[in-house]
C-alpha cells in the first residue's frame, strides 16, 4: 500500500492506495509546528480507526508546498513506517516536461496536477485548483507542463472581507439560492460564489484561446465540487486529483513495489 501526502498551506491531505485505487482519505488541518512524533501518533491513530495497518505502508510520497514541513514528514516516515518518502520536485522525473521561465518557482502541486490531468485527458489541458491560492495550470497537447496563472483563493477573500471591514460578518463559502441577496450575509455568500465562477470562467476562456480547442479543463481542491455547478466552462471535478497524481508518480520511480497504473 502506498501513503500520498498532499501538504498545502490550508491543509494537509493523506491518501492511502491499495493498488491503483484510492482506499482511505483524511483532509488535516496545516500546523507548521507540527513535529515527526505528533505526525506518526496522528497518522496511526487515523490508520488504526479506519482498520489500515501499518506495516503494509510500502512506500510514501510527499508534495509539499510548506517547506517547514519537510523534515518532519521525512523524519516521521522514517521512523513510523521505516522508509525514505519520495518528494515531488522540479527536478524530480514525472514524465511532464516543464517550460517555466525558472522551473524551481512551479509548486509541487501544480506538477503533480499535470501529471494527473495529462494522463486522463492526454491531450491540451487546464487544471483549476482550488485551494489557499487558486491555481490555473496549463499543459500542452504534447504533454508539457506550460505554465499558468495564480490568483487569491477563497478562504483568503473571505478573510479580507471580514479583516478589511468594520462591519461585514465572516461568512460561509456556499451556493447561493438566488444572485440578489436580500440580506448582508446572503448579498456576501453571492458575491463570493459568483464572483469566483465569473473569474474562474473568463481565466480558462482566456487559457482555452491560447492553447487552442478542445482544451479539457478539471476542476480540483476543497471547493470544486461546489462552485463547478455554476461553471460554464469547467464541467469536471475531481477533489483527488493530486492525490491520483502522486501514485501516478509513485508508479514511475518504484515500478518494483507499486502497482502499475490502470
Amino acid at each position: 500500500m502506498l501513503l500520498a501526502i498532499d501538504a498545502g498551506n490550508t491543509n494537509v491531505t493523506l491518501g492511502v492506495f491499495d493498488a491503483a485505487k484510492l482506499s482511505h482519505r483524511w483532509r488535516l488541518r496545516t500546523v507548521r509546528e507540527q513535529t515527526a512524533d505528533e505526525w506518526g501518533v496522528l497518522m496511526r491513530n487515523l490508520f488504526s480507526l479506519d482498520g489500515v495497518e501499518p506495516p503494509a505502508i510500502h512506500g510514501i510520497i510527499v508534495s509539499s508546498v510548506v517547506p517547514s514541513l519537510d523534515a518532519s514528514l521525512r523524519s516521521m516516515a522514517k521512523r513510523y513506517f521505516n522508509t525514505d518518502p519520495l518528494f515531488v520536485t522540479h527536478l524530480l522525473d514525472t514524465g511532464i516536461a516543464i517550460r517555466y521561465d525558472n522551473p524551481r518557482e512551479v509548486g509541487a502541486d501544480r506538477i503533480v496536477n499535470a501529471v494527473a490531468a495529462w494522463h486522463r485527458f492526454q491531450s491540451a489541458c487546464i487544471v483549476v485548483d482550488l485551494g489557499t491560492a487558486i491555481t490555473f495550470d496549463a499543459i500542452s497537447n504534447v504533454g508539457e507542463y506550460l505554465g499558468g496563472v495564480i490568483s487569491p483563493g477563497i478562504a483568503m477573500s473571505i478573510s479580507g472581507l471580514f479583516s478589511w471591514t468594520a462591519r461585514l460578518p465572516m461568512v460561509d463559502f456556499c451556493e447561493p439560492a438566488q444572485v440578489i441577496g436580500t440580506n448582508t450575509v446572503a448579498s456576501m455568500q453571492s458575491g463570493l460564489y459568483f464572483g469566483f465562477a465569473a473569474i474562474i470562467d473568463g481565466i480558462v476562456e482566456r487559457m482555452t484561446a491560447e492553447l487552442g480547442p478542445g482544451t479539457r479543463t478539471i476542476a480540483t481542491g476543497g471547493h470544486a465540487h461546489l462552485i463547478v455547478k455554476a461553471l460554464r466552462l469547467v464541467h469536471e471535478s475531481d477533489e483527488d486529483l493530486t492525490l491520483q497524481g502522486l501514485r501516478l508518480i509513485w508508479e514511475r520511480h518504484r515500478p518494483n513495489t507499486a502497482a502499475k497504473s490502470e
